[in-house]
C-alpha cells in the first residue's frame, strides 16, 4: 500500500509503521525504513511524520539496545 507524500500525514504513517513492524517483525526503526523507501519518502523528511507514540517506542527500543542510557539509573560520582 503506497501513499502519495501529499496525502502522507502522522496518523497515515504511524499506522503504516504500525502494521509493518507488527506484520513483519521488524524494529521500529526498520519499519520507519521499509515506509520511506515503499512510498518514496526520503528518511530525513520522515521526522515530520513520526508521531510521539512512535518516537517514544523509537527510544524504548535504543535504551533496550543499549544506544541510549537508561533514564532509571542513579549515577554515583
Amino acid at each position: 500500500m503506497t501513499i502519495e507524500n501529499n496525502f502522507m500525514n502522522k496518523a497515515a504513517f504511524t499506522k503504516l509503521v504500525e502494521n509493518a513492524a507488527r506484520e513483519m517483525k521488524l524494529p521500529y526503526m526498520d519499519a520507519i525504513l521499509h515506509i520511506c523507501q515503499e512510498n518514496n519518502i526520503e528518511p530525513e523528511d520522515a521526522k515530520k511524520y513520526v508521531s510521539v507514540i512512535i518516537k517514544e517506542k523509537l527510544e524504548g527500543e535504543a535504551i533496550s539496545l543499549n544506544f541510549l542510557p537508561s533514564q532509571n539509573t542513579l549515577i554515583f560520582e
